[in-house]
């Protein structure tokens, strides 16, 4: 009676193509992660400006066009939509210039005078 089996060499080369496929897969899938948690922020962002749209548009047609104060009681579930990368729904509100209070540390700036939001995240000045 044979015995049939792998040998060792046999497992090693199966242990390295393995290897080899995590190497190659791993960057795409940490690529994949931070093209999610944009998006994510992103469509969390076009709700937000949805908002402030509306609500300007409902003042506009009320007589007294202003940009309304962010907070939960605009939204489903009373609560402001959250940064993908941070977690944070913090809105910090600056009638000058959101991008001068654009510190990268998650929620967002809001402009009160123009109606100007964006992600304060890294890179959500430019969104």
């Amino acid at each position: 009676m044979k015995k049939r089996g792998f040998t060792l060499i046999e497992l090693i080369m199966v242990i390295v193509i393995l290897g080899i496929i995590a190497a190659v897969s791993l960057p795409r899938y940490i690529d994949l992660t931070s093209t999610a948690k944009q998006n994510a922020t992103k469509a969390a962002l076009g709700s937000l400006r949805a908002v402030v749209a509306a609500k300007y548009a409902e003042a506009a047609l009320a007589g007294a066009a202003a940009y309304p104060a962010i907070t939960g009681a605009l939204f489903v579930g009373g609560e402001i939509p959250r940064d993908a990368y941070n977690d944070d729904n913090t809105v910090t509100a600056n009638a000058e210039d959101p991008i001068a209070t654009f510190v990268d540390d998650g929620g967002w700036v809001y402009n009160s005078t123009t109606g100007e939001i964006r992600a304060d995240v890294a890179g959500g000045h430019a969104w």
